[in-house]
């Protein structure tokens, strides 16, 4: 298990906890960018012989009074070995042990936001209990943008393959899901904020403290490079023009406020700052 990552932003303690690690294919993580370009940024080390690459599953924790936000729940545990082998490969399912090595038991959450709802962003929302799936955090609000749950629940032949009904109509069930519609402050000084391109409704989460600012990224970044270069964009991304645009908007409000940038995907724990000099620009691991 990976120990975790502690960070401050103004009254905010974030923790990085981590549900693990996923594999997918490299050229499908880069899109049209050439295998020549990515493979030296990624390291050949790091590709494996089906040419997949190791994917992070950054979860974050974030604490401030009696309040106790987790942003993303991982893969979890609910696959068949067939679907883990061949579909979403990957050693996962940590998430729990890691929020209990932080001392936060599933009870003890009061907020879940995700920024989608593909497989590998809420798996842990729910729980197989016995015959039954059941919200793994049971006093918590969860929230999804009003849009990204509409096309999770009505899913067309490209994205079927990564919406997964137990991972949310079970907190549809429970009276917990809270459906949001644009931006909102979801708590005191964390918003969450539209970031469109990997999918229509896909969302950010800012949290605003005292001048300073953390911005968890969500699938806007899955390797640090693409946050440098706004052109790598993933084929994964359904609107990538949109892509293109939000993360151009989300970089240039990075560099501004000097905000401490969350990546889901980012080797573990993911987390850093994004820097311009002579007008190109770094993304530095804090």
């Amino acid at each position: 298990m990976k120990a975790p990552a502690r960070y401050q932003v103004g009254d905010f303690a974030i923790t990085v906890v981590s549900d693990g690690e996923l594999r997918l294919d490299g050229g499908a993580v880069f899109g049209l960018v050439p295998r020549v370009l990515w493979e030296p940024v990624v390291g050949p080390e790091q590709i494996d012989a089906q040419h997949r690459i190791p994917l992070g599953l950054n979860c974050m924790l974030v604490r401030r009074g009696s309040d106790l936000l987790l942003v993303e729940t991982g893969m979890g545990n609910k696959h068949t070995p067939a679907v883990r082998e061949k579909v979403y490969p990957g050693d996962y399912g940590h998430l729990l042990a890691a929020l209990a090595s932080v001392g936060v038991a599933p009870e003890d959450v009061t907020t879940v936001a995700n920024t989608h709802l593909h497989a590998d962003h809420c798996g842990w929302n729910t729980v197989r209990r016995g015959n039954e799936v059941v919200p793994t955090f049971p006093n918590a609000r969860y929230f999804v943008q009003a849009g990204e749950h509409e096309a999770a629940t009505h899913p067309n032949e490209r994205t079927r393959g990564t919406y997964f009904a137990e991972n949310f109509t079970p907190l549809m069930d429970s009276g917990q899901l809270d459906l949001v519609e644009g931006e909102r402050e979801i708590l005191p000084g964390v918003h969450f904020v539209p970031t469109p391109g990997h999918t229509a409704d896909h969302a950010s989460i800012v949290l605003s403290s005292r001048g300073e600012t953390a911005i968890y990224t969500g699938d806007l970044v899955h390797h640090a490079v693409q946050i440098e270069r706004p052109a790598w964009i993933p084929a994964f991304d359904v609107l990538p023009l949109v892509t293109l645009e939000t993360k151009r908007r989300l970089a240039d409000r990075a560099v501004r406020e000097r905000a401490l940038l969350i990546c889901v995907h980012n080797a573990y724990p993911g987390v850093g700052r994004l820097t311009e000099r002579e007008g190109r620009r770094k993304f530095v691991p804090e």
